[in-house]
């Protein structure tokens, strides 16, 4: 069984997209029907920070590591592009030593784009539950820099946002933290070129999108023994709101308990987005002990993913 030991955020201030312009795709015709129809209006930025220094904000802020770095086995970077600074090499060796985890094993996941973050907590515990050490524990960090038009804007979708979660993951049961009951993934793999600029391909993908997101939000619940109806709040991917009420309408499931409060404040923050969701959904006390809480994302690809958790 795999657990969530703790989960922290760092989120930067919000700009509105309608500045926006001059740094990405987004004109001004674009930006209103955005903010009328997809729920946008701010993204979070943070031009001072690199993507490094995004990473270590979150963690810092990871409580459940103070005095445990020791116990860390594995420190995953969840990426969403290969490499999103001009520089390809990796920063995470650095951040594992700033963090002071000595003995862990670096690594990134980035083979299923915006779904790497549940991928990564996924790889977690099947490390973690074939290590010899009942104590150990994996780092999954999350969050990048929108420095491509790609990244800072996909029209007809999203606004890409610059925020940052941290997982601290571990084996265990319910005294451990929130711990997984399940996960499903399904990989559509006619997508994988053109889901973003190709006009043929991206209409085919937004007609298969609520029925393929819906599937694999039944999948989840299947592979944890619980019906969609067992679960109290859906923890989206924040791409916009109007793709969620479609899913909403097509499988009968209230829209009010998809947690959508993020989406015109942060943007699309890539695969950090299921996690800043959980986080920001807990400081509003909107997560209850024994309750259960289906995490999702969509990476283009296409990926669909989605994990049941039991808080």
């Amino acid at each position: 069984m795999t657990s969530f030991a703790a989960v922290s955020t760092y989120l930067p201030p919000s700009v509105p997209i309608s500045e926006l312009r001059e740094e990405s795709p987004l004109d001004a015709g674009m930006a209103r029907r955005f903010q009328r129809f997809y729920g946008l209006a701010s993204v979070c930025r943070d031009p001072e920070r690199t993507e490094a220094e995004l990473l270590l904000a979150a963690a810092a802020k990871l409580d459940g590591l103070r005095g445990r770095e020791e116990r860390v086995r594995y420190l995953v970077q969840a990426r969403t592009f290969v490499s999103s600074r001009p520089d390809p090499t990796s920063a995470l060796r650095d951040i594992g030593r700033e963090l002071g985890l000595s003995n862990a094993t670096a690594f990134s996941v980035a083979g299923q784009a915006c779904a790497s973050g549940l991928q990564a907590v996924d790889i977690c515990g099947r490390l973690l539950a074939a290590d010899a050490d009942p104590d150990a524990l994996a780092l999954v960090l999350t969050g990048e820099k929108t420095f491509t038009p790609v990244a800072r804007c996909v029209p007809r979708s999203n606004v890409g946002g610059e925020a940052a979660a941290a997982v601290l993951v571990r084996r265990g049961g319910t005294a451990d933290g929130d711990r997984v009951l399940g996960r499903a993934v399904r990989t559509y793999g006619e997508y994988h070129a053109e889901a973003i600029t190709g006009e043929a391909s991206s209409a085919e993908f937004n007609k298969l999108y609520p029925e393929a997101l819906g599937e694999v939000l039944l999948a989840a619940c299947a592979d944890s023994g619980v019906t969609l109806d067992d679960i109290d709040l859906i923890i989206p991917h924040s791409v916009n709101t109007i793709s969620w009420k479609a899913v909403a309408d097509r499988f009968g499931f209230p829209v009010e308990r998809i947690f959508l409060d993020n989406i015109p404040v942060t943007g699309h923050c890539f695969a950090a987005d299921p996690f800043i969701n959980y986080g920001t959904a807990g400081q509003l006390g909107r997560l209850r002990p024994g309750a259960r809480y289906l995490l999702t994302a969509v990476g283009l690809g296409a990926t669909y993913s989605a994990m049941v958790v039991e808080h």
